[in-house]
């Protein structure tokens, strides 16, 4: 789970320029402010040795995850505060938004049919009433609960100021409201105003969420001034259309006309839609037929909007909201240098208990062996531990000043070097020879072709067979050919067990994707072998078991081309690519998060507008001597429509359908037609909600998304583009935001940690 501060916003985390003035003219430049003053004046609540540990455990913690430092520091409120922040309660918490947000799949309208296409959907599973509701109210005390321990632990003074916290409230509060009138109600309750709320629990519990969601509130006003003149020139060119392509005398010659531009609302979605190129040619193919001067409105209205002011757009969105995004990372910097500052104050306050000859001075140092428990205690990759505790076993005179002590976390930002196991020795001549052959790179490349070869022959065969019916096909020749590779595979993968060891072969993570496949493979050929027997000419036996032997013979083709894929991490452009996209799902789940929460609140709006406005006109049911019969009812299809094109399982029936159609008009091909359609079916207004929807997702989020896409791949390449492919395969490239965005963040100084340290509400260190 991603971790999240306690309290957001309720701080100033940047520099403050009148305040860093009065500092640098009250002190010459090399002046530096300390804490660290005589024993007696080191005072933190609730103050014992012991306690100055945990305060220093959980700041280091706090600093390793980006997290606020400004909570209570008594030890109850210490092991409550890890507590919160555990797997256990994190996992927990995330399970259950992720259950509250699934509940509207099987809430009426439930998503339980296999199909949602209208004309031949059976009635849907309906839950019960309350069994959903009572899930729900689970997960609402959860969320009770979640909200009491951060208020707690933050104080009220803090909580006072963070907006996230006060909404949390309200949104628990009417949830159990809406809940409650759900229950009074006997579940008939239609309009669940709930549903709209259930999204702010995934966002209040990512802080990176939280920044990404201010980050575009705060871009807003450049987006809306580009847009603006994009609204102008699409009225403009609207009203030069209308002008342009009214009614004549002819009616031969109004086809554009009566298509495209009968009237404002038709002409300003016709070029909007062109604006996507979603209807392109087709909107100028009438009036082209007629003049090819025609074309030259469509050109010059496609190339300015389409080509340039989209583009634009694109761009003031990425570069405003990436400037944005640095603030909010700088904020987490200076986080974590406030965190580790922290650690180190509470821990030179305990070792002043122990160092009687500084007792009357100022000093600024920490005991080594105090930092040993320290990091003994906190939670966090192993990796890292074992880099900071080896630094620290380094210094000689038993003490750890300031800048030694902040440096120590310089490892967290640094790439994880996999060192593989040693090769086992052999005394046998044979042996080290074989360990010798295929231990080398050679191998990998032989193993690739071999792979390769396979696939082109299962590539061959399917397409030599592609006319053919099951009944047709001839298995054996396809099947010797797979015997005949899956013992290539199974004998390469022995020998490089030889040659590696156990160890050695599962530290490499293609060998254990290619094992597994493998292994598969093989144990889907002795199934084949033991049911259907060994394979000879013209080998079509009857099917046995759950599967026919075409299904297992195709079971296998799929693993073999699946396991080509072991290519990838040998190919150093390829690896780059795939770890991108591993540390895409892993790092930058926030962005996704967000895009999840407008998809939902989008799919909720659209089924409480347009559920059931489309009724399939195959069937049509109808009120007859108290009975329900069904009637079919002939009617023209308009070539190109949603109708025509059979569109009926895009709708907004369910919750399923409705995130399925949302997609469909995001990926903007034939987006038009949706729109159409419903506009038909319910009213011209309709539009509002489509096109808002192409703005919100398509324009606005998808390039951001696609944006951070090239910054995470580009910050890849340049570490890698001096490493050979091995050195990519064992390193580990920890891939955050904030290292994204690393060399074009400041360092905050030292008055600015002192500054924040002051304003601590629970820690008093005079």
């Amino acid at each position: 789970m991603e971790s999240e501060p306690l309290m957001t916003g309720s701080i100033n985390y940047g520099s403050h320029p009148d305040n860093n003035d009065h500092l640098e003219k009250g002190s010459p430049k090399t002046r530096r402010l300390s804490y660290s003053v005589a024993a007696e004046y080191c005072c933190v609540e609730g103050g014992d040795e012991d306690l100055y540990l945990q305060q220093a455990v959980v700041f280091i913690e706090d600093a390793i995850q980006y997290r606020s430092i400004n909570h209570r520091v008594d030890a109850n409120s210490l092991r409550l505060y890890r507590w919160y922040y555990s797997r256990l309660w994190q996992w927990g918490l995330g399970l259950t938004i992720a259950v509250v947000l699934m509940l509207a799949f099987i809430e009426r309208p439930s998503s339980f049919s296999y199909t949602s296409d209208p004309r031949f959907r059976p009635p849907p599973w309906e839950p019960p009433c309350g069994l959903t509701e009572g899930i729900e109210i689970v997960c609402l005390v959860i969320f009770a609960i979640d909200l009491t321990t951060k208020s707690y632990l933050i104080g009220w003074d803090e909580f006072r100021k963070c907006k996230w916290l006060i909404v949390y409230i309200l949104a628990v509060s009417a949830s159990v409201i809406d809940w409650t009138l759900t229950l009074s109600m006997f579940c008939d309750q239609n309009l669940r105003v709930r549903r709209l709320i259930r999204p702010f629990f995934l966002l209040q519990n990512s802080s990176l969420m939280k920044k990404t969601l201010k980050c575009i509130k705060r871009t807003l006003p450049e987006i809306a001034s580009v847009i603006l003149l994009l609204a102008l020139h699409l009225c403009l060119f609207t009203m030069i259309g209308m002008l342009l392509f009214a009614k004549g005398e002819n009616p031969k010659h109004n086809g554009e006309w009566e298509t495209y531009f009968r009237d404002l609302p038709t002409s300003l979605s016709s070029l909007l839609v062109l604006l996507t190129t979603a209807n392109n040619p087709d909107v100028m193919i009438p009036a082209y037929s007629l003049n090819r001067g025609y074309s030259i409105f469509f050109i010059l209205f496609s190339g300015f909007g389409t080509y340039f002011l989209m583009n634009l757009l694109t761009a003031i969105i990425y570069n405003q909201f990436r400037g944005y995004l640095l603030m909010s990372v700088q904020a987490s910097i200076l986080r974590r240098r406030l965190g580790v500052r922290a650690a180190f104050e509470v821990m030179s306050c305990q070792g002043r208990g122990h160092d009687a000859t500084h007792s009357e001075e100022h000093v600024e140092r920490v005991r080594v062996d105090a930092s040993l428990q320290v990091m003994a205690r906190v939670q966090m990759k192993s990796y890292y531990r074992q880099a900071i505790i080896k630094r620290v076993q380094q210094l000689s005179d038993g003490f750890i000043q300031w800048e030694a002590f902040r440096s120590l976390f310089d490892e967290l930002d640094k790439d994880r070097i996999k060192e593989h196991p040693p090769k086992p020795e052999y005394n046998s001549p044979l042996l080290q020879r074989l360990q010798l052959v295929f231990s080398h790179y050679y191998v990998m490349i032989v193993g690739n072709a071999v792979a390769l070869a396979n696939v082109m022959c299962i590539c061959t065969i399917l397409v030599l067979d592609s006319e053919k019916s099951i009944a047709e096909r001839d298995d054996y020749y396809m099947e010797v050919i797979n015997c005949f590779f899956i013992l290539y595979y199974l004998m390469e993968m022995s020998l490089k067990i030889l040659a590696f060891g156990w160890r050695g072969y599962l530290s490499y993570r293609n060998n254990i994707f290619d094992g597994l496949l493998t292994v598969c493979l093989l144990l889907l050929q002795i199934t084949i072998f033991a049911t259907y027997r060994l394979p000879f000419p013209k080998w079509n036996p009857a099917s046995r078991g759950l599967m026919s032997l075409w299904e297992m013979v195709r079971l296998v083709n799929m693993l073999i081309v699946v396991r080509f894929l072991r290519i990838i991490p040998d190919i150093k452009l390829m690896a780059l690519v795939a770890s991108t996209l591993v540390d895409l799902v892993k790092n930058l789940r926030a962005f996704a998060g967000i895009l999840v929460v407008v998809f939902y609140v989008f799919a909720v709006l659209g089924i409480w507008l347009f559920q059931g406005a489309i009724t399939a006109p195959g069937k049509m049911s109808v009120m007859s001597n108290s009975s329900m019969e069904n009637i079919t009812i002939n009617f023209t299809m308009e070539c190109g429509s949603y109708e025509q094109l059979g569109y009926w399982p895009n709708n907004f029936d369910d919750f399923a359908s409705s995130l399925v159609l949302l997609y469909n008009i995001m990926v903007v091909n034939n987006w038009q037609v949706f729109m159409d359609a419903y506009t038909r079916y319910t009213t011209e207004w309709s539009k509002v909600y489509f096109v808002s929807w192409w703005l919100t997702s398509s324009v606005m989020w998808v390039n951001l998304f696609v944006a951070l896409i090239l910054e995470n791949f580009i910050y890849k390449w340049d570490r890698s583009v001096t490493c050979s492919v091995a050195d990519v395969e064992r390193t580990g490239y920890e891939t955050t935001v904030q290292l994204m965005f690393r060399e074009q963040i400041q360092e905050p100084t030292e008055e600015e940690l002192v500054t924040q340290l002051h304003q601590h509400p629970h820690l008093h260190l005079s």
